[in-house]
Parts: C-alpha cells; sequence; structure tokens
C-alpha cells in the first residue's frame, strides 16, 4: 500500500485510477519500470552535467563544439577527435585528442578542479586527453578516478613528478605521459600496479635510476623510457616474461647490458653509455624483431647470428666498440630490412646474403675495417690496435692458447711502443669524429619511427581488448603459457583413450593438468612456414575473451621445427566444458533426460549474453560467428557456453591470407554482420522450442511456418512434448515471436541482441510467475532502449 501512495504522489491522476484497475502486482511491476526509466534519466543527465563541465573546464576546444544539453553522448558516432564510449547507460571511455602543438590552456585553467569534473564519472575506465595543452603538477587526486584501466594524457604540458597516489589505480593496465615536462623519479609503487601491461613515460625530464619494484610488474608487455635523463643500471628485468617492447634511448644508462626476458621483441638501448659485451643471451631471443643498440660503447664480439634471429628485421649496432670477424657465408633473416654495422672493429667479409639485391634493404658498414673496395674502411691495423686499446681481442685471437698471447704482445709492445703511443692519440680523435658522424646520419630517425610504430602497434591492441569490457568475475586462472611437457603429462603423451575428436587443422583431446583440474586442448597443425610472432596477435585476441558464457582459453604453447625455428605445431588450451552439447539435452532422441523450459530459456540467455559480449564487449566486435546448437556447450551446472567463434586461429581457413581491420568509426558492415548472428541465433531457438534437430535450410523453413501456424491455433502443435504442459502461454508466445523475427528474410527487420536479451528475460520473469501466482501471466512491455546484462 506505501507503493501505491508513492505512485499516487509521482504521476497524474488519469495514470493513478488505471493503475488501480490493473491491480496491485501489475500496476507494482509497471512503478518499478517508471522508476528505472526515471534512474536513467536523471543518470544521463548528471553525466552530460559533467561532461559540459569538462567542456568548460578545456576552454570550448574546437573539438567539442557539437557537445550540448540535448547531446545523447551514448550514441554519439565517433570521430578521430572525440570518442565517447557507454555501457549499461554508464561513460566507460572518453577519449578527446587535440591538434598536435596545441597551445598551454589559460592561466585560470585548474588540473585539480579537471580531475574532481572526470571523478563523477564512476564508471570510466579508459581516459585518453591528447595534445589538449592540459598543464600544471599531476595532482594527487589522480586517485580518484579509481576504475581507470587505460590512462593517455601524452603531449601535454604536465610537470613536476609522478604522483605516489598513481599505486592507487589498482586496476591501470596502461600508462602513458609521453611528450611532457615531467621531472624527478619514477616512484616505487608503480611496482604495485599488478595489472600494468603498458608503462610508456617517453618524452619528459625524468631522471635518477629506476626503482627496483619494476620486477614486480609480472603483467608488464612495453616498457618505454626513452629520452629522459635517466642513468645508472637498469634493473633486473628478468623476471618480466611478458615483456615484448623496452624502449630506453638518449638517456645515461649503463653499463651492463639490461636483464630480460626470452619473449622480447623490440630492444631500443641507442644513445646510452652501455659499456659491456652483448651476453650470450641475445642469440635465443627468437621473437626479436627490432635490435638497437647503437651510439654506446659496448665492446666484444659481435655475435653473427644476430643476423639470422628468426624474426629479426631492424639490427643497428653502428657507433661501438665491438670486434671479430664477418665471413661471406653467414647466413641472414631473409626479412631483414635495415642493417647498420658501421664504425665498429669489424674485419673480413660483409656476408653475402646482406649484398642480395632481390630485397630493398638498407645496409651500412663503413668505418670497419671490413674488406670492401669502396674506400670506406679502416686498415686492419686500426681495428686491431683498438681492439687492444679498449682490452679487448679481436675475436679469432682468442683461441689461441695464452702463452701465445701473451708472449705475441710483450713482442708487440718492445717494437711499437713508441710508435703506438702517438698513433693511439690519432686514431681516438678519429673514432670520436666517426662516432659523431655515426649520431648525425639518416640512421637515427628510422630507428625513432621504427621504434614509435612498434609501441604504437602494441599500445592499440592493449587499447582495444581491456578489462572495461569484460562481463563478470570468472573463476578462472590467469592466461599462461604451458610447455608441451605439461601438456603431454595432462593427456597422458596425447593418449587416444584421451582423444575428443577431429577440428579444423587438427584435433582435441581432454587433459587432467597437474592441479587435478581438467582441460580441453587444440592442438593446430601449422602448414605454411611461419615464426610463432605471426600468430602473437591471435592469441593475444583469444586469451582476452573471457566470459561466463564463452568457452575461455587458459593458455597455448608452441612448437617449433628444428631447422628454422618456424612453428609446427599450436597447442590451445581451453577450460573443459563437461556436460557435452545444447543438442544433446533438447533434441537427442537418446536423451536420458531434456531440459526444462526455464532451463531452455536459461540456455537461451547465456548463448546471447555471450554473443552480445563478441559484438559490444571488445573493439572491434567479433561478429559472422557461425553459431550452432552443436557448439553450445553446457557445463556441471548447465550454463551454456559458446565453443566456437569467428577467431581466425579457431578457423578452418587459419593459414590463408587473413586480413583484419580495426575501424575507427561507424561501420555498416557490423551491423550486417550483426544480424547473421541473429539469424543462426534464431535457428537454435527454434530447435529449443520445438525439440526437433535442425540440419538443413528446409528443415528451418517448414519448422517455422508450423510453428507460426501452431502458436495461431491453426496448425499442429510443434512444440517440444517434453515442456508443452510446463510453460506459460506467454513465455512461450513471447520465445516463438522472438525466433520468427530472429528468422525473418529482411535483415533489417530481425531484432537487435539487446532487443533479444530483453525478451528472453522478459519471457523468463513471466514463467516465474506463472508457477508462483494462479493468475494469468502480465502482458509484455514494450523493450526498453537499453538493456542490463549480467
Amino acid at each position: 500500500m506505501f507503493l501505491m501512495q508513492l505512485y499516487c504522489r509521482c504521476f497524474p491522476d488519469s495514470l493513478v485510477i488505471m493503475g488501480k484497475e490493473l491491480g496491485l502486482e501489475k500496476l507494482l511491476v509497471l512503478f518499478l519500470v517508471l522508476i528505472s526509466v526515471r534512474y536513467s534519466e536523471e543518470l544521463q543527465s548528471s553525466q552530460v552535467k559533467t561532461l559540459k563541465r569538462i567542456q568548460h573546464l578545456l576552454n570550448y576546444p574546437t573539438a567539442l563544439n557539437s557537445w550540448s544539453n540535448e547531446t545523447d553522448f551514448c550514441k554519439m558516432e565517433p570521430s578521430l577527435s572525440v570518442t565517447v564510449v557507454c555501457y549499461d547507460e554508464n561513460i566507460t571511455q572518453l577519449h578527446i585528442i587535440g591538434r598536435k602543438g596545441t597551445s598551454p590552456l589559460p592561466r585560470k585553467f585548474s588540473i585539480r578542479s579537471f580531475l574532481n569534473a572526470l571523478a563523477k564519472l564512476p564508471s570510466l575506465k579508459v581516459l585518453r586527453l591528447v595534445s589538449l595543452g592540459l598543464w600544471g603538477p599531476l595532482p594527487g587526486n589522480v586517485s580518484r578516478l579509481a576504475a581507470l584501466e587505460i590512462l593517455d594524457l601524452s603531449s601535454n604540458y604536465f610537470h613536476s613528478s609522478i604522483p605516489q597516489t598513481v599505486s592507487s589505480l589498482t586496476h591501470l593496465q596502461t600508462l602513458v605521459l609521453d611528450g611532457n615536462r615531467l621531472a624527478g623519479r619514477i616512484p616505487d609503487g608503480v611496482g604495485s600496479l599488478s595489472a600494468l601491461a603498458v608503462l610508456s613515460v617517453k618524452s619528459n625530464m625524468l631522471n635518477g635510476s629506476l626503482p627496483d619494484t619494476l620486477r614486480d610488474l609480472k603483467n608488464l608487455r612495453v616498457l618505454s623510457l626513452s629520452r629522459n635523463n635517466f642513468s645508472g643500471d637498469v634493473p633486473d628485468l628478468s623476471s618480466l616474461q611478458n615483456l615484448q617492447v623496452l624502449e630506453l634511448e638518449d638517456n645515461s644508462f649503463g653499463t651492463k647490458f639490461p636483464q630480460i626476458g626470452s619473449k622480447i621483441e623490440s630492444i631500443a638501448l641507442s644513445n646510452n653509455k652501455f659499456s659491456a659485451s652483448i651476453p650470450e643471451k641475445v642469440q635465443s631471443y627468437y621473437q626479436l624483431e627490432h635490435f638497437d643498440i647503437s651510439s654506446n660503447n659496448f665492446v666484444g664480439p659481435f655475435p653473427t647470428s644476430l643476423l639470422s634471429l628468426s624474426s629479426i628485421t631492424y639490427l643497428n649496432v653502428a657507433g661501438n666498440k665491438l670486434t671479430g670477424m664477418l665471413f661471406e657465408d653467414n647466413p641472414c633473416n631473409t626479412a631483414l630490412d635495415f642493417v647498420d654495422l658501421s664504425s665498429n672493429l669489424l674485419t673480413g667479409t660483409l656476408p653475402s646474403c646482406l649484398l642480395s639485391s632481390s630485397r630493398n634493404r638498407i645496409l651500412h658498414f663503413s668505418n670497419n675495417c671490413l674488406a670492401t673496395e669502396d674506400g670506406s674502411q679502416h686498415p686492419l691495423s686500426f681495428c686491431r690496435n683498438e681492439a687492444l686499446a679498449v682490452g679487448v681481442l679481436p675475436h679469432h685471437q682468442r683461441h689461441k692458447p695464452a702463452s701465445k698471447v701473451v708472449l705475441a704482445l710483450i713482442i708487440c709492445g718492445s717494437i711499437t711502443g713508441g710508435v703506438i703511443l702517438v698513433c693511439l692519440t690519432i686514431l681516438i680523435v678519429k673514432s670520436f669524429l666517426a662516432k659523431n658522424a655515426a649520431k648525425n646520419t639518416t640512421t637515427r630517425s628510422i630507428s625513432d619511427d621504427a621504434s614509435s610504430l612498434y609501441t604504437n602497434k602494441l599500445f592499440t591492441d592493449a587499447r582495444y581488448i581491456t578489462q572495461a569490457m569484460k562481463l563478470g568475475a570468472l573463476n578462472l586462472p590467469s592466461y599462461r603459457t604451458f610447455t608441451l611437457d605439461e601438456l603431454e603429462e595432462a593427456t597422458n603423451n596425447f593418449d587416444t583413450t584421451n582423444f575428443m575428436g577431429e577440428i579444423p587443422n587438427g584435433q582435441m583431446y581432454r587433459g587432467q593438468l597437474r592441479d587435478g583440474s581438467y582441460v580441453t586442448i587444440r592442438c593446430l597443425i601449422m602448414k605454411r612456414s611461419k615464426s610463432h610472432q605471426n600468430f602473437m596477435h591471435h592469441i593475444e585476441l583469444i586469451s582476452k575473451l573471457r566470459h561466463q558464457h564463452l568457452v575461455s582459453a587458459l593458455g597455448h604453447c608452441f612448437q617449433f621445427y628444428l631447422d628454422d625455428s618456424s612453428v609446427s605445431r599450436i597447442f590451445l588450451v581451453f577450460e573443459y566444458v563437461p556436460n557435452g552439447t545444447l543438442r544433446r539435452w533438447i533434441s537427442d532422441k537418446h536423451a536420458r533426460r531434456k531440459l526444462t523450459w526455464i532451463q531452455r530459456i536459461e540456455s537461451a540467455t547465456g548463448v546471447a549474453k555471450g554473443l552480445h559480449f563478441l559484438h559490444n564487449g571488445i573493439v572491434p566486435g567479433i561478429f559472422s560467428n557461425n553459431l550452432k546448437i552443436t557448439n553450445i556447450l553446457l557445463d556441471q551446472n548447465l550454463v551454456a557456453k559458446i565453443n566456437s567463434y569467428n577467431s581466425p586461429i579457431l578457423s578452418e581457413n587459419f593459414g590463408k591470407e587473413y586480413r583484419q581491420t580495426f575501424p575507427v568509426g561507424y561501420n555498416q558492415r557490423e551491423k550486417y554482420e550483426e544480424k547473421l548472428d541473429v539469424y543462426d541465433f534464431g535457428v537454435i531457438l527454434l530447435e529449443i522450442i520445438t525439440g526437433r534437430q535442425i540440419n538443413t535450410r528446409n528443415d528451418i523453413l517448414i519448422l517455422q511456418n508450423q510453428l507460426q501456424a501452431s502458436i495461431t491455433g491453426k496448425g499442429a502443435n510443434v512444440v517440444d512434448v517434453a515442456i508443452r504442459s510446463s510453460c506459460s502461454g506467454e513465455s512461450l508466445r513471447t520465445m516463438v515471436e522472438m525466433c520468427c523475427r530472429c528468422l525473418h528474410e529482411d535483415l533489417v527487420n530481425r531484432p537487435s541482441m539487446e532487443d533479444v536479451l530483453w525478451n528472453l528475460q522478459f519471457a523468463a520473469q513471466v514463467q516465474d510467475d506463472y508457477h508462483s501466482t494462479d493468475g494469468s501471466p502480465i502482458s509484455p512491455l514494450q523493450p526498453s532502449s537499453q538493456l542490463i546484462i549480467r
């Protein structure tokens, strides 16, 4: 009665009279719907005020000219300069990109007030404010943006130090502060950001040594500290097994080569003070693509195996004191696009593979002691004397007995001691000039561009698939790399008793890990010779596709050919789903028992939520998933999970030429492909309702017509006999109508996934009411334009 009184106060008399005629229960439902709508309107109004406040504080930049009190920010089309993304009516992403070189905002601007305004968007996960003229010290109240996963404040005018409070942003995955005027040290608290995958502070004035706590960032993939004033030894980063990019150019780091994990793909150390030798471990970096240690003081032998690393495309060791002899038959990777060996102490003959004209390769080798005829080399004695001056023996002399080496040095010293002293002075001056000349070549700009492009690619990947897009917490272990030994142990050496069946490009096995948990292992056989790096983007994608209604990946393992280190097999480890396919519980003639009507609605709802996540939970969405009822599995709690989706690495065409695009704005093709998935979902609904297996297009047309006729009383009842007596008429009618709409021939008339989900949840609600009340179920209301997906 209290609700009735409250309703009467809130709404006009005519609505109250109508409500009393409907009865208390229906009135209560109507009241809750109206309250929900009112809450939604208030939420949107609050967010509009916040964004208008941000527009004012940014001094009304041109990019935000279209913002007004009437703007529906959640439906704005994204552009290159402004993007607003909403989920459940809450703003989760805000991207504002100004023009490069934008002047600082007026003196009245307050960064603290600006961040306080942003804090009124509590669901904000992604914040990119680039080239907007923001200035001032980065304040401690940045910690109020507690839900942030991606923060990019690059190309502004922030100064002072990075606040310690940044360590309280515990969900942060990406932190980009490039191109500001930040000074001081990186705070120790950064090491507590356990989810951090990208840390980039390029082009600032940061200084001092790096904190040892960096080694605690186990998920770090990109560490970019170029163009600052850092100094001292780089801390041991070998525990960062996921680190792919290390950029330390233009600092004062030294003296030892950094210790890093074997998954590294890009190393940029140019223009520092490194003076040790290149460790042998570098020769085992099979994923290494970009290697730049130019303009340092590295000594010792040049590892010629760097030229033939399986993934290497860019190699720059110019301006060091590397020794060793090159041979004409040294192998090299045909994918090498850039090689700079200049200004070292190398002898011998250039490898013929570097001189091949079959590839448009950039090659520099001047100021060594190589046997060439272009006049760009020093005499052989120069390199020998320089090697002695820095205390390094030429590489070919390291295998001689120690006594002979000592004798040779004594004789050499007694004969030419005085002459060498004079020559050394001249040669050191020449070496200094040569080193400066090397710094002024175009090699530097090429290096910067290549390194920058590589980082941008990885940052983009991290930006598109984030925790912000995920729905619900999953009780799953972290995604990881498995060893082949683990998988062989789990499957008893892939014994036939664990064989589950053939899949495109391979086989599938069941396994039991050491912790007792069961997994499904897909073994994909590669038919083309590619390095594992060619597959890492696909691996990255499936590792992020984790959802309650998707069969989620737990890890992977690569197996390589021994002759060229290309991938021979890929093992993908997924969670094990024990209760078979949805068809087994719906239309299998040999099923021990079948799902009840409410269980069928719940299964359909689970599939719809999984599809909605594939479409909207990541950017870009995954469409055209060729959904089938045999690809829907049920777990131990009969929760439906989509087992197959349109990921290239899981498709039968994987290994053929594949191109994936990342649209910036609205793409009509996505709407088209979404409706293809809606149709496939309609086919699954048809089988759920009728309990009859559907295998052909003709089966779909016949059953659809029979179902429509039966629901109107003009034909035989084709609803599954197992659920006829238990389902309410209203619930069944809602499901049938939704099924027929999904199967509509005209794509435009097919519903959206939001519409589908609303109706499924409504069907479940009226079914519950059917069992809990004596009256007939309530009539369906018009679906809301927004939907809460749990």
